[in-house]
């Protein structure tokens, strides 16, 4: 910014080399950055539609990644200077499309409503969600016209090209061998250069070539006058050989810069681009401004909720933690339950076993002592008779 004007500088951006180099900085101020830029990038959108834009994910190349948050406007354009077309999109002020349409390029129909192309000087995959078929449909249409449009104009820029640089390409030859030939220009060369001498009144009254000749052998001083020309063209010949050389060695850093220098028009161009699309969708980028700050709303709404639902989601965790550890220590105590209830299990049993002999010794100890009471009744019987034998016959005694 100079004296209140905006200034850009690009450097090495000249018509000629400067002295101290092969380009001098090109200063332009508003007016001319206008004319240099602008005019040529004054083309409308030839088709537009609107879309979900998305992008393949650089990582695993099979996801796709959403490039906007809604549906936005995307545009083909014809870039006349450069005879290209383009597809652009922008989401607010970002661009999130910026595709030049090559003839290799497909557009593929991946589903009813939705497309895709791969861009290989973006080094991605483009993705389009269309509302309907048919606007898919017809963005693919449109696709395929510009496509062959765009091979066709490449066709004839090679053609052109082809032109333009076969008789170019044989001046060259003839510069590098005029120099270099040790022959003797005609009378009107001077010093090796081109220019044609000044001729005098007597040019027409000159003698034969025969006469001249023989004139020449017989004037020493001519003969030293043609040797010491001859001797002057080798030395010219020589410093234009050195001069052909560093003009190739000059042309080649001349390439090189005009490389860069299209590298950077073409990314002004696209910059350019970008807000021309910009300043044509003003009103509608006022509209998704509104729809923006409504859905950036409605988003930290959702954020708050979810914010909440992850404290609650922390804390149920926590829980489930204690939980767990409390599942281990039961899940502990349960086999050393179920290890003591094992060797109690095999207690019982021989208890069981054992009662089983117990109950058996038992019931053959009744059964003996069934048989001695059995005796016994037997006995006391026989002794009950014979006390009463006894008794009757001590009555009968006294």
């Amino acid at each position: 910014m100079e004296h209140g004007e905006l200034v850009i500088q690009l450097p090495g951006k000249s018509n000629a080399p400067g002295p101290s180099g092969f380009g001098e900085t090109l200063v332009l101020r508003h007016k001319e950055v206008h004319h240099f830029f602008f005019v040529p990038f004054r083309e409308q959108p030839i088709y537009s539609t609107r879309a979900h834009v998305f992008q393949i994910d650089p990582n695993t190349k099979k996801n796709w990644l959403p490039t906007s948050k809604h549906a936005v406007t995307v545009s083909y354009f014809y870039d006349s200077t450069r005879n290209v077309y383009r597809i652009i999109s922008l989401d607010g002020t970002k661009a999130i499309i910026n595709s030049t349409i090559s003839p290799n390029m497909t557009f593929t129909k991946t589903s009813q409503k939705f497309g895709q192309w791969a861009d290989s000087r973006a080094n991605t995959v483009y993705g389009l969600g269309f509302s309907t078929e048919h606007h898919l449909s017809k963005f693919a249409e449109k696709f395929a016209e510009y496509k062959e449009a765009a091979r066709l104009a490449k066709e004839k820029s090679q053609e052109k090209m082809e032109m333009a640089t076969s008789p170019s390409q044989e001046s060259p030859a003839g510069e590098l061998t005029s120099p270099l030939t040790p022959v003797t220009p005609p009378m009107e060369t001077l010093n090796g250069t081109d220019e044609i001498c000044d001729t005098t009144p007597n040019s027409d009254s000159r003698p034969e070539p025969a006469q001249n000749a023989l004139a020449f052998a017989h004037s020493p001083a001519m003969t030293k006058h043609w040797e010491a020309e001859l001797e002057a063209l080798k030395g010219n010949n020589a410093k234009l050989t050195a001069a052909l050389l560093e003009s190739t060695a000059n042309v080649k850093q001349w390439k090189q810069q005009l490389a860069a220098y299209q590298e950077e028009a073409e990314r002004l161009h696209k910059r350019v681009t970008e807000l021309e699309c910009q300043s044509n969708q003003t009103p509608v980028i006022k509209s998704q401004k509104t729809e923006l700050n409504q859905t950036i709303e409605e988003l930290e709404a959702t954020l708050r909720d979810k914010e909440e639902e992850m404290e609650k989601l922390k804390e149920e965790l926590e829980n489930m933690n204690d939980l767990m550890e409390q599942k281990d220590t039961l899940t502990q105590k349960l086999e050393e339950t179920e290890l003591r209830s094992r060797v109690l299990e095999e207690q019982l049993a021989g208890a069981e076993q054992r009662l089983e002999e117990n109950q058996e010794e038992q019931e053959n100890f009744r059964k003996s002592l069934r048989t001695l009471l059995e005796l016994l009744d037997g006995k006391i019987f026989e002794l009950t008779e014979l006390r009463d034998t006894l008794a009757r016959l001590i009555e009968e005694a006294s």
